[in-house]
């Protein structure tokens, strides 16, 4: 072998190399679930905890860690100023998490501080109760909110402005009611709503129907309606009301997913891309996001970016309309 081909096929070597060590599966993968467990961060993390695994993604489940604060902002902060460039941490977010950012709940950062990954599926909000409340239908509640609406305490995730609060102040404004004269008390995400209607301490949950399943499967909650264009085709769903159906034209889909770090590599971002075509046209990971009660939305990359781009400028074109943004 002369020089010159030894040197070239050493190169190559090196470039074959260099492109496999770039193109690896993170040392130690970690999904931030940006609230406290047991909400629809935690589920949208550990379906892909599982996921990934199964598929033999990843060789080894990535670690589940929660950062509740504002509805996402404190994870979005701490990715973007402190772990900008650590390609193993996933961070999952959801419609709420591009309303808040419509509205600069997130501080100096906006919709272009990070790199959106994935939009896994996606689930619809809902008004849960107590199974022994004494409001049956939207229209109940709606009375005793024109009534006195000091005296219906509504948990929702996040402040006014929130998701769950957009959700409850479409109802007020299509029953002519002011939403700021609802009576609201911040939580931090379905899991925290589902302890404090269960305990009591509110009478209304603004939520989601994935959140909301498990307690209605045991009989301890229902819903009052979930905002979908038509019922939910699920077994256990397909008796839940829409708003819609009961007169109050309001469709709100929560898509769930996951972005990275701003200065991730483009080498770390495309295998993480990668990684998540594969899965998203798994039968195997179709499965258990049904599992997981959520529907269909399969999104990565460029078009997932744009997704998120238009959603926020609309998001900011409904919050104008509240009154919460200039």
């Amino acid at each position: 072998m002369t020089f010159s081909l030894r040197r070239l096929v050493l190169a190559t070597g090196c470039l074959l190399l260099a492109g496999n060590a770039l193109a690896a599966e993170p040392k130690r993968p970690e999904c931030i679930a940006p609230a406290s467990p047991g909400g629809g961060f935690d589920l949208t993390c550990k379906l892909v905890q599982s996921a990934l695994v199964n598929e033999k993604i990843l060789s080894k489940p990535m670690r589940v860690t929660y950062m509740p604060g504002g509805v996402g902002a404190v994870a979005y902060n701490a990715v973007v100023a402190q772990r900008p460039a650590d390609a193993g941490t996933l961070v999952a977010w959801s419609s709420g998490s591009l309303l808040n950012l419509a509205q600069g709940k997130f501080g100096r950062f906006d919709e272009n501080a990070v790199k959106w990954l994935a939009a896994v599926g996606t689930s619809y909000g809902a008004i849960a109760v107590k199974s022994d409340s004494p409001y049956k239908t939207l229209d109940d509640l709606v009375a005793a909110l024109k009534k006195d609406p000091s005296k219906v305490v509504i948990g929702s995730g996040g402040t006014v402005g929130s998701q769950d609060w957009m959700q409850t102040a479409l109802i007020a404004k299509a029953a002519g009611i002011n939403p700021r004269d609802l009576r609201y008390v911040a939580l931090e995400g379905g899991g925290e709503i589902a302890t404090a209607l269960l305990g009591g301490h509110i009478q209304v949950g603004s939520t989601d129907i994935s959140d909301s399943m498990p307690h209605i499967q045991s009989g301890n909650m229902r819903i009052l309606a979930v905002f979908s264009e038509k019922r939910l085709d699920e077994p256990e769903m397909k008796d839940i009301p829409t708003a819609k159906e009961q007169g109050y034209d309001i469709v709100w889909p929560v898509v769930r997913g996951f972005y990275l770090g701003p200065k991730v590599s483009d080498e770390d971002y495309a295998w993480w891309k990668a990684s998540f075509d594969k899965l998203l046209a798994s039968e195997d990971f179709a499965k258990l996001r049904d599992q997981r009660e959520l529907f269909p939305f399969a999104m990565t990359g460029e078009e997932l970016d744009g997704y998120v781009k238009k959603q926020v400028a609309d998001y900011k074109a409904l919050a104008r309309e509240f009154g919460l943004i200039q």
